[in-house]
């Protein structure tokens, strides 16, 4: 799975966002288009090939302010569409420049 994938679906509108993503979101105070921005300007930071039902990815990008986001994708193959799994406003004390985990 590229991040190249996943911005085809996106423009294609061929996304299902699961009902945690939406949860984390709200929770967040993200918009659904700041996701999506964020995924268009972004880069794939960490991949979980081995995920079930389709392997995933964890993507950076920012908002419009330049704030950081994280976002976690899986695509379907098969169908073309891609899964917002979740999302989420990194937190500072966890990341090295948003895109690495602390040890």
């Amino acid at each position: 799975m590229t991040i190249d994938e996943i911005i085809e679906s996106i423009r294609n509108g061929k996304i299902r966002i699961t009902d945690h993503a939406d949860e984390e979101a709200h929770n967040d105070g993200l918009t659904f288009d700041e996701i999506f921005t964020s995924v268009l300007n972004g880069i794939v930071i960490e991949s979980y090939p081995d995920d079930n039902p389709y392997p995933s990815c964890l993507i950076y990008g920012e908002n419009y302010k330049s704030e950081p986001i994280h976002s976690v994708w899986a695509c379907n193959k098969e169908t073309g569409a891609s899964v917002l799994i979740t999302v989420y406003r990194p937190e500072p004390g966890k990341w090295i420049g948003w895109k690495r985990r602390k040890k």
